[in-house]
């Protein structure tokens, strides 16, 4: 085990613990203002802690298809690998919300900022009606001017490894007639799921052309995109996140 890295994710942890609880005050005190005022305020809590992954632990990140970002809100369906995409596509996306399961909003400090963030937050356990709320609430953060971020494989999945793509969120695009960014990215090799440790290195975040929902079935959208993410996988695993 390395002892710099060791280190590295201490210092990073003790900076998350003590600038959390403060956030979390301000994250409530937002309420009265509009939706996108408390995003903008609240996410200041996510540059801090991008800078702290850079700084402390030497994580940076490089970007290939920005210039694929449309200009009009749509839904992100993204590889999920790691708790770093979750905090990045704040600072590399316009203003988003994401889905989330419900549990995420119990957990003390952070999930009041979170509540404030106007999430999809759902019970998984409740099956269509569960989607039937992804879709109601995603055509209307869509049409407050949010994008909406969505993981297909509804958990964090190891670096190297696939998990089964859920078509709720390719059910939001279609029923809201709006295109989906594909993405996907090897976060894992430097935050791996469900590890303390944090690795220094590069990122690389790829973006895929959008896809037009028009037309489409949310299994065939979800079908598609699962192609290109996988693909584009199996080319950024051909080489480490590590430095």
């Amino acid at each position: 085990m390395n002892p710099g890295v060791v280190f590295r994710s201490c210092l990073f942890a003790a900076i998350q613990i003590i600038i959390t609880p403060p956030f979390a005050v301000v994250s409530l005190l937002t309420f009265p203002l509009g939706p996108v005022t408390r995003y903008r305020i609240i996410t200041t809590w996510t540059r801090l802690m991008m800078l702290a992954s850079r700084h402390v632990c030497g994580i940076r990140f490089q970007l290939r298809g920005a210039e694929n970002i449309p200009h009009e809100p749509c839904v992100v369906l993204s590889k999920h690998q790691s708790a770093w995409e979750t905090l990045a596509y704040q600072i590399i996306f316009p203003p988003q919300v994401y889905v989330i399961k419900r549990e995420l909003l119990w957990i003390p400090f952070f999930g009041w900022g979170l509540a404030m963030l106007s999430p999809i937050a759902i019970n998984r356990k409740n099956g269509a009606r569960a989607l039937r709320q992804m879709i109601v609430q995603g055509k209307d953060r869509l049409a407050r001017g949010f994008w909406i971020i969505v993981y297909p494989e509804g958990t964090r999945i190891a670096a190297g490894s696939r998990g089964n793509y859920q078509t709720g969120g390719a059910a939001i695009a279609v029923h809201a007639r709006v295109p989906v960014l594909p993405i996907a990215h090897n976060a894992g090799h430097c935050w791996p799921r469900a590890s303390f440790l944090k690795y220094p290195g590069v990122v690389t975040v790829s973006i895929g052309k959008p896809i037009a929902s028009a037309d489409m079935k949310a299994d065939d959208l979800t079908r598609v995109v699962e192609t290109w993410i996988e693909s584009e996988m199996q080319r950024l695993d051909n080489s480490s996140g590590h430095a």
